[in-house]
């Protein structure tokens, strides 16, 4: 039987990675219109790659303590999105081709970070849950021995 500490534990891995994916969400929006970035031209969208936590044992002290087989999840990298920019024709934008008057807008389309976002918030959500259930059943054991 799994200890319930780590499956707190478990449930703050979650808890925090989907708080990361929370955090580069809110930072595509914040920069949805952004044609300047620091790394030249328009923002590009950026995502969350989520990895299973590794395992810091070897194979014959991982096999001896099974429990510690799960360790969560963790944020293994934040990638930059590869998707084409939004062509905005405006002439009169300070970022405009002087040719064509097209403008490169960022990558990030407004109603696909909305969609993660809630993902995110229901995972985190779930976590939540996982965390409270988990409590509940550790205070049920402990009332057992009164």
């Amino acid at each position: 039987m799994m200890d319930l500490i780590q499956i707190m534990r478990i449930s703050g891995t979650g808890l925090a990675a989907q708080r990361a994916k929370i955090n580069v969400v809110t930072d595509n929006l914040a920069n949805a219109e952004t044609t300047r970035s620091a790394e030249g031209g328009p923002y590009r969208r950026k995502m969350v790659v989520f990895e299973e936590a590794p395992v810091s044992k070897d194979f014959k002290a991982t096999l001896a303590d099974e429990e510690k087989q799960a360790n969560g999840v963790v944020v293994s990298e934040t990638v930059r999105s590869q998707e084409d920019y939004r062509l905005v024709h405006n002439p009169t934008h300070p970022d405009a081709d002087p040719l064509t008057g097209y403008v490169a807008m960022p990558n990030v389309d407004t109603m696909t970070e909305l969609a993660d976002m809630m993902v995110a918030r229901r995972a985190y959500d779930a976590n939540v849950t996982a965390m409270s259930n988990t409590k509940s059943m550790i205070l049920k054991a402990l009332e057992i021995g009164k």
